[in-house]
Parts: C-alpha cells; sequence; structure tokens
C-alpha cells in the first residue's frame, strides 16, 4: 500500500486550514502583550477576549468563565488540585472512574499519597460508569467528583449529567475532562451540571500546546502556580495569542459543523467496523454500542497482537492501548478496567477518524488490517 492512512485523530489533529489562517497574523504582525496598555497591547487583548467569546459560545456558557491554559493537561490539573485546595478542611474525599487519562488519574494518586481519600468508579463491560455507583460512593466528605466526558481509547460516553446532579446534591463539585468530547458532540456545560470542564485544543484542529478551562461562575478554584494575573489570576504567564486566537477560531468551525461532520464521521466508523467483522471471524468491540464517539471504532482482533497487526500495516497510523516495555507487552489498563482478558486488551487497536478521511481510504485501510490479521495472528 503506497497510501498512508491517518486513523489517530484521537492523539491528535492537523491544523485545520481557516485555523492556520487565523493564526499567521498574530505571529507576523499583532505581536503586542495583551497586558500591555498601548495599541499593540489592546489589539492582542481584543484577541484574546473574542477568543474567550467563541469557546464559551461552543460550550454554552459565559465568557468570563473561560480560562486559557497550555492544553488538556493543565486545566486538568488546575481543576483538581485548584478546586481541592479552595474546598473546606473536612472535605477530603474524591471521586473518579478507573478509565480516566493520566492527567486526571496521576493527579488523584498524587493526591491520596497526602491524605484524600481517592474512590474510583468501576465501569461496565462497555466502558460506562454506573451513576448507582456514584450515589453509594459520593459523600458529605467528597470535595470532587472527576470523571471524563468520553474515553480517548474507546469512546464511552459517560453519565456526566447524571453525576453532577449527584455531586452537586452531597455539596461537591464536579470536573469533567471533555478533550476528547468538545467538537465532536455537543458539550454544553448547561446542559451537564458541571463546575469545571478541560479542553485540549489539539484534539479539534487546532494547535498543540493550547487548551482552556470552563470554571463556574461562583465555584471555589485558587491558582496552583504564582506570577502575575493572568486569566483572572488563574493561570499566570503571558497569554499565547496566536494559539489562543487558534482555539477560538477551531471552536467556532466546529460549532457551525459538528452536526454533519459527526454524521459523516458516524458512518464512516460503522463501514470500517462492518468491512473488519465481515472477514476477521471473532474480532471484538470495545466500548459501549450506543454511547460512543461518532469517530472512534476500538476492536480486538483475535489471536493476535495489535502492535503487530499494526506493524505489518505501516500504511495505518493508528494506536493500540496496549504499551511495550523491555520487549514484554502490557495491556491497556481501560480494558482491563472494563473486564477484557489480557489476550482481548493486547489484540486491541484504537481506528480514530477525522476531516481528512474518505470512504476510499476506509475500504483500503480496512483491507490493510485483514491482510495484517491474516499474516499475525497465532492459530
Amino acid at each position: 500500500m503506497n497510501e498512508s492512512i491517518y486513523l489517530d485523530y484521537n492523539a491528535t489533529t492537523p491544523i485545520d486550514p481557516e485555523v492556520a489562517d487565523a493564526i499567521l497574523p498574530w505571529i507576523t504582525t499583532h505581536f503586542g502583550n495583551p497586558s500591555s496598555s498601548h495599541e499593540y497591547g489592546r489589539t492582542a487583548k481584543k484577541a484574546v477576549d473574542r477568543a474567550r467569546e467563541q469557546v464559551a459560545f461552543l460550550l454554552d456558557c459565559e465568557a468570563d468563565e473561560i480560562v486559557f491554559t497550555s492544553g488538556g493537561t493543565e486545566s486538568n490539573n488546575l481543576a483538581i488540585f485548584g478546586s481541592l485546595r479552595a474546598a473546606p478542611g473536612e472535605r477530603k474525599g474524591i471521586v473518579t472512574s478507573g478509565v480516566e487519562h493520566p492527567a486526571v488519574a496521576r493527579p488523584c494518586d498524587r493526591l491520596e499519597t497526602e491524605g484524600y481519600t481517592v474512590s474510583r468508579l468501576p465501569v461496565d463491560a462497555g466502558g460506562q460508569v454506573n451513576a448507582e455507583d456514584g450515589i453509594s460512593s459520593v459523600s458529605r466528605n467528597t470535595a470532587l467528583v472527576t470523571v471524563m466526558l468520553a474515553n480517548n481509547e474507546t469512546g464511552t460516553i459517560q453519565p456526566v449529567r447524571d453525576l453532577s446532579r449527584i455531586a452537586h446534591d452531597a455539596g461537591a463539585l464536579i470536573h469533567t475532562d471533555a478533550a476528547q468530547a468538545v467538537g465532536k458532540i455537543p458539550v454544553r456545560v448547561s446542559d451537564l451540571g458541571i463546575d469545571f470542564l478541560s479542553i485540549a485544543g489539539h484534539k479539534l484542529y487546532a494547535p498543540k500546546g493550547v487548551g482552556a478551562l470552563y470554571i463556574r461562575r461562583g465555584s471555589k478554584i485558587r491558582p496552583f502556580s504564582l506570577g502575575a494575573g493572568h486569566e483572572f489570576g488563574l493561570r499566570p504567564g503571558t497569554e499565547n495569542v496566536p494559539f489562543i486566537v487558534g482555539l477560538g477560531t477551531a471552536c467556532e468551525i466546529a460549532g457551525r459543523n459538528m452536526a454533519e461532520v459527526s454524521e459523516r464521521l458516524r458512518s464512516l466508523r460503522d463501514m470500517l467496523h462492518g468491512l473488519l467483522v465481515a472477514e476477521v471471524p471473532g474480532i471484538h468491540l470495545n466500548g459501549h454500542l450506543r454511547e460512543r464517539l461518532p469517530n472512534t471504532l476500538n476492536v480486538s482482533f483475535p489471536n493476535a497482537l495489535g502492535r503487530r497487526i499494526l506493524d505489518l500495516s505501516p500504511g495505518i497510523s493508528a494506536s493500540t492501548g496496549s504499551a511495550c516495555h523491555a520487549g514484554v507487552d502490557t495491556p491497556s489498563d481501560v480494558l482491563m478496567a472494563m473486564g477484557a482478558d489480557a489476550e482481548t486488551a493486547l489484540g486491541a487497536v484504537r481506528l480514530s477518524l477525522g476531516h481528512g478521511i474518505s470512504e476510499e481510504q476506509v475500504e483500503t485501510a480496512a483491507q490493510a488490517l485483514i491482510q495484517a490479521w491474516r499474516k499475525a495472528r497465532t492459530i
């Protein structure tokens, strides 16, 4: 296969051409510091303010509820550490799920060593949390519930709205890592009822190195880094104006194209799945059948390592959930939390589609993966 086909949009996306065009003047001409009071600074500040409005419009919130960061990881850390530092002293509980991204899981692990109690909600075979488990885990000692909106490996969408009600009934705050969801499905904070929501720019066709954190008005939070009073005093450091402009533009594009793009990607994803099912007996879908991102297909190939399948189809750029250390493959923690056995987890391949994918590429990719599986299978 001569053509290289990119099927790893959940890892990162290319910068949309319209986003690139929007960024360029802020690199070459409008270089002012938004904190400066002269014309150059005022021009830059207007651009940041405009981007804040664009992000807020996509999320259905107010512009002053958006804080710009360097990406999803920083947003998650600010939400988690910042809200807990501001929480009443008697609230030392955190409720999360067993399938979080490391940018949430590791802060929770660190806080556990510092005396916080961390409850990790189990997930079912589709990778979804049961809200009833949340009812039994959230108490008057809980400070924060943090559960992702959509899983990066399987695309499974979590019942965040239900968890929000449970958290607030107990007087706790709730955060969701929405890095994978924003731009792919409608994400309205007014519907979700959450207090904090994280965005990563490079997941929705903006540059790497920019993100945002939604902070509901009145939510108590403290900065975890110190400096000047940028971003409402919560994120010190001169704003990255070009990339912030890019993020705002990407959010505007996502808002106007989402329904059409999502339906197209869902159709191509299901086409890809159907082609694989027809030729690979025993292939297993990982993730919820319906409550799943429209672009994400995670499947386990029987009797073969997912890593080996990708090695044998070099024209396909995709991911596995497993890791290889010193020649030993380690299965995905997410799939293991869903009850998969090690063999199934090690056979997994994540195929995530995006704007640039065509029907012809889907057909070519399916055939390449099928041929690779036939070579890689052990029996």
